[in-house]
Order: C-alpha cells, then structure tokens, then sequence
C-alpha cells in the first residue's frame, strides 16, 4: 500500500509544478487554486498540524472548511 502524502508534500509538489514554464495555462489555474485553498487550509489548521495532523485535505473537506454553512457541509441528527 502507497504511503500517504501529507499536507505539506502536497504543497510542496504543487509549488514544484508551478516552477515549470511549460505546463498549460489552464493545469497553472488550477494547481495556484489548488494551492491556495491547501495553504489557507494549513494556516487555519495550524495547530492541529503542529500536534502531528498533517493528513492531505480532501477537496470537500477544504470546501467544507471555508464555507461551513453551505448545505452540503450541514450535519444532521435523526
């Protein structure tokens, strides 16, 4: 089974794919709004890395972070 990748291997490859000048404009829009989400991410979540959380968010997860209220980050109980 592969090794997970943390949060900032995650970054870290990222910033490596934006020192490439040949990568597409649309693959350079996405990986800076990938990259901007992840590091917001971290900066909220600085503590909880600093205790030893570093696992990789996952896009839903960081959606959920930024926009708690939206409908499909809501927790229901029966």
């Amino acid at each position: 089974m592969a090794e997970k990748r943390t949060i900032e291997q995650h970054i870290s490859e990222d910033h490596k794919i934006l020192e490439d000048p040949n990568i597409s404009p649309q693959r350079r829009r996405h990986i800076e709004d990938e990259l901007s989400h992840l590091e917001r991410y971290a900066k909220e979540h600085e503590k909880d890395i600093e205790a030893g959380d570093h696992h990789d968010p996952t896009d839903f997860e960081m959606f959920c972070d930024e926009e708690p209220w939206a409908v499909e980050c809501k927790l229901y109980e029966d």
